[in-house]
């Protein structure tokens, strides 16, 4: 069994040996490959998980999944990892699994933004939001403030410095704890807290913050709704013009098998779904009330909160966020697609009804005592770093200390990792098995004279969405429906029919009324019936029908 463990997060040429170590070992259920290049040149790796026996899965309904599109968020492909591990180690020996590998597949892409997360866990760490290039072009640095572990202990933390128009104080409860002076006070020893790093060209007086360099935001790329820079930070040149973002939604447009989207990220622990930049009332019905059902679904089994974007994460109504996958993969391809924020230290803390972002703006002082003693009583005050002086460079004495960010913020800590992506496998497995499955009900042959024979063929959705998956889909005119063909045998030839039936879409269950008040109607628009007169002499006639979000179902019946 390949080597993977929760005790760490992989750097890229560990993640590399890992994905190897599984496809070599399981290549009955795994299939390795790259779907593109980073903008360093590292490959973007991705595995096709099924059964391989029973049919590629290009003829099988799929679910996509991924993580670290930003770069210091690496418990997104810790999951990942920690999904593969579930999936190789529990086919055949549960129900689940087994079922969901023998007729669909998925496309597991761990870390989309290779170069990003290697720089997030280089022994001297940098923190990027996604890629690594230059962007938007930089001026030059004039007292610019450049963030970096400056004591080499290969954390960043914060800088404390004693500054009496400072706006911060030491907190009366809890020493180590800073918190905001009060508007009209003075009189106080007062300090000034900048992120851990150096001054660029500093002329004693002066300390810019300026947005990072490397500023593009992967998740702002996508071409749905992409606004240029000047609307949107990060949003790059134009919709997929980095290639990490044009290589996945190459792939996800290529792959018609599709029927949702999971992309993991930290942190809220929060199950987010579309839309990101208008209001719910915009959903066609039908869809907002899968969501609805997928959801309930995960906060049953994760723990976790289901949240629109629009209504209840963002800020405040001008973050018009937009650009992301999950709304391009919902609007653009039709299919159900998530992301999920994992780990919270505020959820840890029990801290109760608070809002996903603008906590991070303004929040209570009890909610920094009881997140600070949760980390003391769980952590062992690992996640907060007492201060402590060190001799900067350019300003003196100083002193560094406060939280662990990239070790307690942005992802779990090692030791509550597992804990915390237990969950999750369950309800991708789950959410992958209510996707359309084509199969043959019936299939028969009536003799209807000399050398004539009346083939007849019955087939059904029997998954839970329909064969469309989304009703956006149809709105979009996104899918082509069911399509049976007949093979014949040598000689023989149609007397009624055509090789090819366009047979419509089926209805699965996802849409029907949960109560029967008086007029229960259960139509069987999961089936369709296909009818073909064939004059031969005798022969096997091969049968199939084949939708792009449902898989394919074959069969044979023999003329005699």
């Amino acid at each position: 069994m390949p080597k993977f463990s929760c005790d760490r997060y992989y750097r890229y040429d560990e993640l590399s040996q890992t994905l190897q170590d599984f496809a070599s070992e399981f290549p009955h259920l795994l299939k390795l490959g790259s779907i593109g290049k980073s903008y360093e040149g590292r490959e973007i790796w991705l595995l096709e998980a099924t059964n391989f026996a029973t049919g590629n899965p290009e003829e099988k309904p799929a679910l996509w999944v991924d993580g670290n599109i930003h770069s210091s968020e690496v418990a997104a492909s810790a999951l990942c990892l920690y999904f593969l591990n579930t999936l190789v180690k529990g086919y055949g020996y549960d129900d689940d699994i087994t079922r969901c590998l023998d007729t669909r597949a998925f496309y597991i892409c761990p870390r989309i933004n290779p170069d990003g997360a290697e720089l997030a866990l280089a022994e001297s760490p940098k923190f990027v939001r996604s890629g690594t290039r230059i962007y938007p072009p930089a001026l030059p640095e004039k007292n610019d403030l450049i963030e970096e572990d400056i004591d080499g202990d290969g954390r960043h933390l914060t800088m404390r410095m004693p500054d009496r128009n400072g706006a911060w104080k030491v907190c009366p409860e809890e020493p180590r704890l800073m918190i905001p002076r009060d508007p009209t006070e003075t009189g106080g020893e007062y300090y000034r807290l900048l992120p851990e790093g150096t001054i660029a060209n500093y002329d004693g007086s002066l300390i810019n913050t300026p947005p990072p360099k490397e500023g593009l935001d992967f998740n702002r790329n996508f071409p749905y709704q992409w606004r240029s820079e000047c609307e949107q930070f990060g949003a790059g040149d134009y919709p997929t013009s980095e290639p990490e973002v044009r290589a996945v939604t190459d792939f996800i447009v290529s792959h018609a098998n599709l029927t949702g989207a999971i992309a993991f990220h930290t942190m809220s622990a929060v199950l987010l779904r579309p839309y990101s930049n208008q209001s719910d009332e915009n959903f066609p019905i039908s869809d907002l009330r899968v969501y609805e059902h997928i959801g309930k679904k995960g906060e049953e089994i994760t723990g976790y909160p289901v949240a629109s974007i629009y209504h209840e994460f963002r800020r405040d109504r001008k973050d018009n966020t937009s650009g992301a996958l999950d709304d391009w993969c919902y609007e653009e391809r039709g299919i159900f697609a998530w992301t999920v924020e994992l780990w919270s230290p505020i959820r840890q803390a029990d801290i109760e009804n608070y809002h996903y972002t603008q906590w991070f703006k303004e929040h209570p002082l009890e909610d920094d005592l009881a997140i600070l003693r949760w980390n003391d009583e769980v952590l062992d005050g690992k996640g907060y770093v007492d201060w402590y002086p060190f001799e900067h460079p350019q300003l003196g004495k100083i002193e560094l200390g406060g939280w662990d960010a990239f070790s307690f913020w942005r992802n779990p800590p090692l030791s509550l990792l597992e804990k915390e992506l237990s969950p999750f496998p369950q309800w991708l497995v789950w959410h992958l098995l209510i996707s359309p499955l084509l199969a043959i009900r019936e299939a028969k042959v009536e003799r209807m004279g000399t050398q004539l024979y009346l083939v007849q063929l019955v087939v059904e959705n029997t998954g839970w969405l329909p064969t469309y998956v989304a009703k956006k889909a149809l709105e979009k005119k996104l899918t082509r429906g069911c399509i049976a063909t007949i093979e014949l045998p040598e000689g023989a030839s149609l007397s009624m029919g055509e090789p090819e039936e366009m047979l419509g879409e089926l209805e699965g269950r996802a849409y029907h009324s949960s109560a029967v008040i008086w007029r229960g109607s259960d139509a069987t628009k999961d089936r369709a019936k296909v009818e073909w007169l064939v004059r031969a002499s005798e022969g096997i006639v091969k049968l199939e029908v084949r939708c792009d979000r449902a898989g394919v179902a074959r069969t044979e019946v023999e003329l005699k």
